[in-house]
C-alpha cells in the first residue's frame, strides 16, 4: 500500500465542545450583564453540573434545540444565596473555580459533590497555593 499526500481537502469538520471553555462560559455569563450565547457547549455530566449550580443562583440558562446554550447572566453581585445546597457532582473544576466567584459574595454558601469529589483536596500544589496565603479567601472545608 502505497500512501500519497492529499493536494487538498474539502469539506465541513465540527469540533466536539470543549469542557474547560464550556464551564468558564457558563460561569462568565452568569456574572456578566445581559444576554451570553454559547455554541460548541459539551454537555458533560461536568458541565451540566456547572449549569446546575448557577441556576440555584437564580441565573436563568436556557438549552436550545441546536446545541446552543444561552445565559441571562446577573452580575457579579447579582447572584442570589442558593436555596440549597450546590451540588458539583463529580466536577472538581466546577468546585474549584465557583468557590472563587462565592468567595466575592455577601452570602454564605455550601458546595458538595459525589463521594469522590468530597474525598478531594481541595487545596492543589502550584500557583493555586497563592490564593490559600494569609489574607486571601480561606475555604472552610468541612466532612458531611
Amino acid at each position: 500500500m502505497i500512501i500519497r499526500p492529499a493536494r487538498n481537502m474539502r469539506g465541513e469538520l465540527k469540533v466536539p465542545g470543549d469542557k474547560s471553555i464550556s464551564h468558564r462560559s457558563i460561569m462568565f455569563g452568569s456574572i456578566a450583564k445581559g444576554r451570553t450565547e454559547i455554541t460548541g457547549f459539551l454537555e458533560s455530566a461536568d458541565c451540566l453540573s456547572t449549569i446546575s449550580c448557577f441556576r440555584n443562583m437564580g441565573v436563568e440558562i436556557t438549552r436550545g434545540s441546536d446545541g446552543t446554550v444561552t445565559v441571562y447572566g446577573r452580575g457579579l453581585r447579582g447572584l442570589k444565596a442558593p436555596s440549597e445546597v450546590l451540588d458539583c457532582g463529580n466536577s472538581g473544576t466546577t468546585t474549584r473555580l465557583i468557590s472563587g466567584i462565592l468567595a466575592a459574595q455577601d452570602f454564605e454558601t455550601t458546595l458538595t459533590g459525589d463521594e469522590s469529589i468530597r474525598k478531594r483536596p481541595l487545596r492543589r500544589r502550584g500557583p493555586e497555593e497563592r490564593l490559600l496565603e494569609p489574607g486571601s479567601v480561606q475555604p472552610d472545608v468541612r466532612q458531611h
